[in-house]
């Protein structure tokens, strides 16, 4: 028999009584009404009350016990008074008569509270987090985390994918961010990089003929952090597939992601197969590459009616090269003024002049535009912006019309902030899961600092019209067959279908300004591989990280993790990163080179 425990703090019900029991666990919250002691124990399963009285031995030593000591408690289950039975817990109907009593570990003043809400620092829940893990909600999110993991690998495995681990150490590669790299000590000056993603393994295997290959695959790049994103580490559901399209790749992951959130989500989820959205609507009617479909808000270009006005501070800014956007919100003619004085502040807070708008009342049009409108331009506004659903009505709806006009790049990023926000203040969002694609990625963008072709998505993708596309039309203009799965406004996954052909390779990559050489160096396993045929393949990469947080309904993402680094990509339990012995950098053949004003030991001064 365990020594510890016959049962656990959460497994003990009604059938118990009477029952002779050992639990073993942690001091939860402890209640002294006088001639009896209260005591919650808790462990990783539950909580169990367990109650003394002043006649029993172990009377004192309980009395002496803190908060979070781990003590052993021997006692019989009794049924609890209908009066103090707690149904909120699954343990509340019996409680345990102590009879005898153990301490097996002390603890000091603790550095937060565990039992009850706290305002702890996030610094301080990091530099504890072993204390932190021990919170209920926190807690409950990682067994949520492995068990979707859990669940994600025996879906996957179903579908006929083996899961193959690839190496951690490896190449540096372009894949988009900065590498961590790893000096070699037996080979003075070299560096391995952790993978940013197991990008060129996955489509190795699939050259050596392994048909379905998925792995929770540990991926590791040097950016700045946010709520979806942890700086350092992360962890994504790593697949590929040979001999397969896009759909392909589609119709596999999505019965995958939509029973996972099934499974472990109440709310409805949007069902399969996935609405697919081209990215060049997507950036126009949402301001947004990763939409939450959640808010039925669209936008749409109104430049060409602008550009007939009167209006001449959105004609100057179109003269410019610029751009005018609408968002047109059935029913918003019914808020009052100071609503649209908000927006207004709020559109100065984002360095515009202000919020234009026009107010669509039955036959009453009002708002600071519509005096530099004819009629005819003002209804073709209400009809492109006021879009209805209600086949019962042959004309746009009432509402209220908001425009945004500056240059394209700053048009579409406000534009998407103004959506969301109306979305959010009118409370038009549903509470949902919606799930979409967005494809037909550009394969190239315009460096705007340097004014070179830089690939935009991810170099190893098939370019829609292949090799003639890429020796034939601007390179601007050429889309790709990569993809992106969007959650509520969380990009979850990119993925693409990939250039298997070592020409079609070269050539991808020369647009992009690497020499010929260059390019079968740089990715010598892959272009070597590909001159011994390589088949056409594909696959994506959902994150769990991101999945979980959606999941768990979190803010942010190191909330699912169970020892994230902080925004400033610390570990403030383990002290790292840190400094080395020199013993160890002479035998890396390193010499450090800091900047002035930072000291050894890495403060400033």
């Amino acid at each position: 028999m365990n020594t510890y425990r016959t049962h656990n703090c959460g497994e003990l019900r009604a059938k118990h009584v009477e029952t002779r029991v050992t639990l073993s666990g942690w001091v939860h919250k402890k209640r002294d009404h006088g001639n009896l002691l209260f005591i919650d124990l808790r462990d990783h399963y539950g909580i169990t009350q367990c109650v003394v009285d002043s006649g029993c031995a172990a009377f004192t030593e309980v009395e002496k016990i803190k908060h979070e000591c781990i003590v052993t408690v021997i006692g019989t289950v009794v049924e609890r008074g209908v009066d103090t039975v707690n149904n909120e817990n699954p343990t509340g109907q019996i409680e345990i008569r102590i009879e005898e009593f153990k301490v097996l570990s002390f603890v000091d003043n603790l550095p937060m509270a565990i039992s009850s809400v706290s305002d702890t620092s996030e610094e301080n829940r990091l530099k504890y987090r072993f204390l932190d893990l021990r919170k209920e909600k926190i807690h409950k999110n990682i067994v949520l985390r492995c068990n979707i993991i859990a669940s994600i690998r025996e879906k996957m495995r179903r579908a006929g994918f083996l899961e193959i681990n690839t190496p951690i150490l490896t190449a540096s590669s372009p894949e988009g961010a900065r590498d961590f790299l790893v000096p070699s000590r037996l080979h003075p000056g070299q560096f391995y990089a952790l993978p940013q993603a197991p990008q060129q393994f996955k489509q190795l295997l699939m050259v050596a003929g392994f048909d379905k290959y998925f792995q929770i695959a540990p991926c590791f790049r040097d950016e700045d952090s946010r709520a979806d994103r942890s700086p350092g580490e992360f962890y994504q559901l790593d697949f590929e597939m040979s001999f397969v399209t896009q759909d392909d790749v589609f119709n596999a992951i999505e019965p995958v992601i939509y029973e996972i959130f099934k499974e472990y989500t109440t709310k409805a989820v949007s069902s399969y197969p996935f609405r697919r959205i081209p990215y060049d609507f997507a950036m126009l009617h949402y301001g947004s590459d990763k939409p939450d479909l959640r808010n039925p808000l669209i936008i749409n270009r109104v430049a060409d009616i602008f550009e007939k006005s009167e209006f001449t501070a959105f004609k100057e800014v179109l003269k410019k090269g610029g751009d005018v956007r609408a968002i047109g919100v059935v029913g918003a003619e019914k808020q009052p003024r100071s609503f649209f004085d908000k927006l207004n502040d709020w559109a100065k807070e984002q360095e515009m002049p202000g919020l234009g708008y026009i107010i669509f009342n039955g036959e009453e049009v009002k708002g600071p535009i519509a005096k530099f409108l004819s009629s005819e331009q003002i209804y073709a506004i209400k009809e492109r912006a006021l879009i209805y659903n209600d086949t019962t009505t042959e004309q746009p709806r009432n509402g209220a019309v908001f425009f945004i006009c500056d240059q394209t790049k700053k048009t579409e990023k406000i534009s998407a902030l103004l959506r969301q926000k109306l979305g959010n203040d009118l409370g038009l969002c549903s509470d949902t899961f919606e799930f979409c694609w967005i494809v037909d990625f550009p394969m190239y963008e315009l460096n705007e600092e340097t004014g070179a072709i830089d690939f935009c998505h991810n170099p190893f993708s098939m370019p829609q019209g292949g090799i003639q596309a890429l020796m034939q039309e601007n390179p601007l203009e050429i889309k790709a067959y990569q993809y992106d799965i969007v959650c509520n406004g969380v990009e979850l996954s990119s993925g693409a279908i990939r250039n298997h052909e070592p020409d079609l390779m070269l050539k991808a990559f020369e647009i992009a300004g690497y020499d010929p050489e260059v390019t079968k160096e740089k990715f010598k396993g892959m272009f070597n591989a590909f001159r011994f045929g390589a088949p056409p393949h594909g696959g994506c990469a959902p994150g769990i990280d991101r999945i979980v947080m959606l999941i768990a309904e979190e803010p942010n993402i190191r909330e699912v993790i169970p020892f994230p680094l902080n925004q400033q990509a610390q570990d403030l339990m383990m002290n790292a990163p840190s400094n080395v012995l020199e013993k160890q950098l002479k035998e890396l053949h390193i010499k450090l080179d800091l900047p002035k004003k930072i000291f050894r030991n890495g403060e400033k001064e």
